[in-house]
């Protein structure tokens, strides 16, 4: 890689309560595309710059964020701050086999406006000038129409100013106001999308595909697909080929959270520095096998 890549990680960042077996909770903060915006940092260091694009409130959790952003070595030149408004919170529940259950309070959150402010406008346009620009599921869920409709309009701009555009499938029902609703908004991105990280099961409940065949037909004109499988092997498909790369196995399983959202940031970061997919999915499971054996999203530094 011949000088330092700029990435952007699109999405919404959320007060994350865990609760614990006797009730405690534990409090942090996370977010799908935070999560990889953080562990893309992590991996990648001096070689990239990594920006957060997200909106805010101008509270005490608000600035916290903030500073564990900048902790980590992430850009905010892109979050907006919104006078009166809040970020979204969950709550992790895990059970025994590590398995969690997510309950959400984010209909007012502040990101919901994020692309819908005279603020928006420079962020957009900044936003054509990077080299990565990183989005899921979950931000064309919480954009909402208005805002899926200028983030669109920024990804066709930067794909033709030769950006890589990376997609995170994370299908969230509760999100959306329908199915239907839904897949219209993932019909409408995915010709802008250069890597497409999806999640077996995630495809399956909004598409109804049968297998990973399936959903490889669908993706056919991305020109990189990745099909993650939790515990078992991912498969890939492009540039004609096909191939599939095990899992790391793990004895102990203590939370599943940001088992994807890692997997994405290792896969991605290998990949801008000239690892081929095989290797990159190698990276993908290493570093997810590790974040399953903590509790929360973010893993310590160490």
């Amino acid at each position: 890689m011949s000088q330092k890549k700029r990435i952007a990680c699109i999405g919404e960042c959320m007060i994350e309560l865990q609760q614990h077996h006797d009730g405690s909770l534990q409090q942090s903060f996370g977010g799908d595309t935070l999560n990889t915006a953080v562990y893309l940092s992590r991996e990648m260091g001096e070689r990239a710059q990594v920006d957060y694009v997200t909106a805010l409130g101008y509270d005490s959790f608000s600035d916290a964020m903030c500073q564990s952003w900048a902790a980590e070595g992430i850009g905010l030149d892109l979050v907006q701050r919104l006078p009166g408004r809040l970020p979204g919170l969950y709550c992790i529940q895990t059970d025994a086999r590590g398995e969690r259950r997510f309950l959400y309070w984010r209909n007012e959150a502040a990101v919901r406006d994020c692309f819908t402010t005279l603020a928006a406008g420079p962020i957009l346009q900044a936003l054509q000038r990077y080299d990565v620009l990183y989005f899921s599921g979950i931000t064309l869920a919480v954009l909402g129409e208005t805002g899926r409709k200028k983030l669109l309009e920024t990804l066709i701009e930067a794909r033709q100013r030769q950006a890589l555009i990376v997609f995170d499938n994370n299908y969230r029902p509760r999100l959306w106001a329908s199915v239907e609703q839904a897949r219209a908004a993932y019909r409408e991105v995915l010709p802008q999308v250069d890597l497409a990280l999806l999640t077996l099961e995630d495809e399956q409940a909004l598409f109804a595909y049968d297998d990973a065949d399936a959903v490889f037909a669908a993706y056919r004109g991305t020109p990189e697909v990745v099909l993650k499988r939790g515990a078992e092997s991912c498969l890939i498909r492009g540039a004609g080929s096909a191939f599939e790369v095990p899992a790391q196995r793990v004895e102990q399983v203590v939370d599943t959270t940001a088992a994807g959202d890692s997997f994405s940031a290792a896969y991605l970061a290998s990949r801008l520095q000239g690892g081929n997919p095989q290797q990159a999915a190698q990276a993908g499971h290493r570093l997810a096998s590790r974040v399953i054996q903590h509790p929360g999203a973010l893993i310590p530094r160490e």
